[in-house]
């Protein structure tokens, strides 16, 4: 996420019993995850803030300023997704990015048989763009730990089944779209001529599938859609806006979970 800006987002709890394991609550339709957040500290912490919520959803308890002060951060502020992946991982923790950025990724690197290290590090050495050098770096980190890249339709039956398997869903996305918000100058002012695009993380952590929607779980303060942390949107927009989030190097989901968790991540080149 290059910054959150003034997405002008609003906030409150999300309500859990901090004592017990993760526990799914059924709805007529879906499910949702007791997933706490707390509120980013500032506007560039939202990436280390959901981190430490998923976090707490598998009862580790590292405090927020812990997990803040490791997270690797940009120039211009904010951080990569690839980054937090690489904090879980040297915590113990599975990870798995489902990348949409083609930015960074061709599609044709999914193939099985392909190395995708080899891949980017022969892109490094043509492209001269420093984010995208810096967005490498941090997944040949990834992969040498042991991270898995997928590349998969997004789409709900994906989001679905992965939440139905108790994962909440770290993405980075475009805020501008998801909140219809104004573009933004580098310092976080509204401005939708001179602006540019804003991204952000949030937590996918329920759906109904009946109305095609998902639970949004958001670190920020304010929020075009109430007086709550965590709110209900079209399933359409939220894909929409994680798309849109190759815009500035985000567009992905991050599962991140215990290492003896019962999920079985897809193999490269499973493109069901």
């Amino acid at each position: 996420m290059p910054r959150s800006g003034s997405k002008q987002l609003r906030a409150a709890r999300v309500a859990s019993d901090d004592s017990d394991p993760p526990q799914r609550r059924h709805r007529s339709s879906g499910f949702v995850l007791p997933l706490n957040i707390l509120p980013q500290p500032d506007e560039v912490t939202c990436g280390p803030t959901c981190l430490h919520a998923i976090y707490r959803y598998w009862g580790d308890e590292d405090p927020l300023p812990a997990v803040i002060a490791r997270t690797r951060r940009l120039d211009e502020g904010g951080t990569f997704a690839v980054f937090l992946a690489c904090d879980a991982l040297a915590r113990g923790y599975g990870a798995t990015i489902y990348t949409y950025n083609l930015l960074v990724f061709d599609p044709t690197w999914f193939r099985p048989g392909v190395d995708l290290a080899e891949r980017l590090q022969r892109q490094l050495a043509v492209k001269r763009d420093p984010r995208l050098h810096h967005a490498t770096d941090g997944y040949l980190e990834f992969l040498r730990r042991g991270g898995g890249l997928r590349h998969r339709d997004l789409s709900p039956r994906l989001i679905r089944r992965l939440v139905h398997h108790g994962l909440p869903l770290l993405t980075g996305l475009s805020a501008t779209y998801l909140y219809r918000a104004p573009r933004e100058q580098p310092d976080g002012q509204c401005d939708d001529v001179g602006g540019t695009p804003a991204g952000h993380f949030v937590v996918i952590a329920g759906y109904d599938e009946r109305r095609r929607t998902l639970l949004i779980v958001d670190p920020y303060q304010t929020t075009p859609y109430g007086p709550s942390r965590a709110y209900w949107i079209d399933a359409d927009r939220a894909i929409g806006a994680i798309l849109l989030g190759i815009v500035t190097h985000d567009a992905n989901l991050l599962v991140v979970h215990p290492p003896r968790h019962g999920w079985r991540r897809p193999a490269v080149g499973d493109y069901r």
